[in-house]
């Protein structure tokens, strides 16, 4: 049996080491998540929206190497259609999806452009999600399409 002195110390000890490990298993879990919804971002999403009289169609791909591909098509008012394309990383880091567009059109991005998206994400079926963009305060809906698809 310990002594007196030695027994609050030890317990001491032993609930650190038991914290510890607690933290530790609660840390794997955690990236544990966040690796399964990595890994459901994976393919190849559409987004349909209106600005007043513009369409637009955003073909996000979020490919399972960490970098993406965009193309949107616009559709102004009278009908003409623009066409782009975009580059760059992706990440998700237990909240939000994390994009840096490396190239916005065939070239990098500069001044005034930030090349960067944050969407604080939320599933609404295995087929769709929606994003809050916290910054420009809007909400944004992605659903689920067949790779090859086209904007």
């Amino acid at each position: 049996m310990l002594s007196a002195r030695v027994q609050p110390r030890f317990a001491a000890l032993l609930a650190v080491a038991m914290l510890g490990l607690l933290q530790a298993c609660g840390n794997a879990s955690e990236e544990s998540n966040i690796d399964i919804t990595q890994q459901r971002l994976v393919g190849t999403w559409l987004r349909d929206y209106q600005q007043g009289s513009v369409k637009a169609r955003r073909l996000l791909v979020l490919q399972a190497d960490g970098r993406f591909t965009e193309s949107v098509r616009v559709v102004d008012a009278d009908g003409a259609v623009t066409q782009h394309a975009h580059e760059g990383g992706w990440l998700f880091d237990g909240t939000n999806l994390k994009r840096k567009y490396t190239l916005i059109d065939g070239k990098q991005p500069s001044a005034p452009i930030v090349p960067f998206a944050t969407f604080e994400l939320r599933f609404e079926s295995n087929r769709e999600f929606v994003g809050l963009d916290r910054v420009h305060k809007n909400e944004v809906r992605y659903r689920r399409v067949d790779e090859g698809a086209v904007p």
